[in-house]
């Protein structure tokens, strides 16, 4: 075949390739009230099962207090017996606390190992550089920049500001006293105190 018969040959729809519109367009297999109803019955069921896990683990640490504390039979015993009982009971306790500090230990020895494991990784991948923004500028406003530090922009604040008048208040005038005092004194003064109220 050459080519001219190639670009001669009518070609045949491709039945394999995919109409994007119409993957778009697919139905989902389940209607959104039956979506919504299995939702609601597996949130109902995690919900029971949550609560059946909880009651099982207080009936496990119940269970586990009663056989290692079985109850006791106080009335009846004697002084003797009472301080044996209680010797019997401080050695537990120390068994435990000491069983509890060796599985402290244990933990904070584990804890701090999966820090360093965790910082290891962490210095093996690197930091992670975040994506930068571009920032369009021209040469002339990055050598001005640097080159200049007086033409950097300094934020005026008090430029979009409102003048306001202050109004001057009035002060009187301090005179002398004693002055004012020999003026009001006698009839005449009490005269004109008389007429300036009128």
């Amino acid at each position: 075949m050459t080519h001219s018969e190639k670009a001669n040959k009518v070609r045949a729809p491709d039945i394999h390739r995919v109409d994007k519109s119409a993957v778009s367009e697919k139905k989902t297999k389940y209607s959104a009230t039956r979506r919504l109803l299995l939702k609601s019955k597996l949130l109902k069921k995690a919900a029971s099962m949550l609560v059946a896990e909880i009651e099982q683990k207080k009936q496990e640490k119940e269970q586990v207090v009663k056989d290692c504390f079985p109850p006791l039979n106080l009335p009846g015993l004697s002084v003797q017996e009472l301080q044996d009982l209680c010797k019997e009971l401080h050695r537990k306790i120390d068994v435990v606390d000491e069983v509890r500090y060796d599985t402290e230990v244990k933990v904070v020895k584990n804890e701090t190992e999966v820090q360093s494991l965790k910082e290891k990784i962490f210095g093996l991948k690197g930091t992670k550089r975040p994506n930068l923004k571009r920032v369009k500028k021209t040469t002339d406003d990055m050598l001005g920049a640097c080159s200049d530090p007086s033409k950097l922009m300094k934020p005026d604040f008090k430029a979009n500001l409102k003048t306001v008048k202050k109004e001057e208040e009035k002060k009187e005038e301090v005179t002398d006293w004693r002055k004012n005092v020999e003026a009001m004194s006698g009839m005449d003064g009490r005269k004109k105190m008389f007429n300036a109220g009128q």
